[in-house]
């Protein structure tokens, strides 16, 4: 009996994920497929013109623009930006600095310092002897 191996597949919405793309914006073939494991491979290191395309001018996705940002997700919506944005419109908020994205990225630099603090405790804690 021999055993061939079948190829991991998934849904074009988790492959645009992993790719850090807004899958509406992607092409019609790629959204309307599936993408093996092999392909998702093949995009991430030598992605074509397109994927090129909409990683540098976008729209890109909610997590992308939080990061591009310095805010969480959570903060955007606050900030009421609730659909994908281009790079343009990325980079026109930094340069307005509305008060919402300068009280987002605060809120955001103490959630980091507080995650280190919490980070070293438990290294403390770990090194420390056990009496």
């Amino acid at each position: 009996m021999t055993s061939h191996k079948t190829s991991q597949t998934m849904k074009p919405a988790t492959a645009a994920k992993k790719l850090g793309v807004y899958l509406e914006a992607t092409p019609a073939e790629f959204r309307e497929g599936v993408v093996s494991r092999d392909e998702l491979n093949a995009l991430q290191t030598d992605p074509p013109e397109w994927l090129r395309e909409l990683r540098r001018n976008g729209p890109h996705p909610r997590p992308v623009v939080a990061a591009r940002l310095g805010v969480s997700i959570s903060g955007l919506a606050r900030g009421g930006i609730t659909d994908p944005l281009t790079t343009e419109q990325i980079n026109a908020l930094k340069a307005d600095m509305p008060e919402w994205l300068e009280r987002e990225r605060a809120t955001q630099a103490e959630v980091r310092k507080e995650a280190a603090r919490a980070k070293e405790k438990k290294k403390a804690e770990r090194e420390r002897p056990q009496s």
